[in-house]
């Protein structure tokens, strides 16, 4: 069971840090560009949205049956087990928190550049921080 899990969660992660990188550029393109808030722009930044919140609830299941998750959390010593007990889960979770929160704030903004810009920055800042935490040996 584990393993099938923890390969849904590598493989969603593909489409949910490509949706994201999408959304991103999508969004300092409306900056760049002055252009209108569009259907589109909101569904490409909802996709990325759901996508990095598939990717959490996966990521809990399996944080909790992982033999490197919250089993392992007494040991801090150990770099890997550190990255993937502590460091992985905390800092996506904040990640996703601002994508997040990104998403609500765009709904509050009545101009499309303003639109644009919560969307480019608190994403982009959700980007940063998951792409800092992947456990790149595991994953490739």
């Amino acid at each position: 069971m584990y393993e099938i899990i923890q390969k849904a969660h590598s493989g969603v992660a593909y489409l949910a840090l490509g949706i994201l990188i999408v959304a991103v550029i999508n969004a300092f393109m409306g900056i760049s560009s002055k252009r209108g808030f569009e259907e589109k722009d909101r569904k490409i930044s909802l996709f990325a949205l759901i996508f990095c919140h598939i990717q959490l609830l996966l990521g809990l299941a399996v944080y909790f049956v992982s033999p490197m998750g919250m089993s392992a959390l007494g040991d801090m010593s150990n770099a890997a087990l550190r990255l993937t007990s502590l460091e992985h889960p905390l800092i996506n979770i904040i990640a996703i928190a601002l994508i997040t929160v990104g998403w609500s704030k765009h709904k509050r903004e009545d101009s499309s550049n303003g639109k644009f810009k919560k969307i480019a920055f608190l994403y982009l800042a959700g980007l940063l921080f998951i792409l800092s935490r992947i456990p790149w040996n595991l994953w490739f």
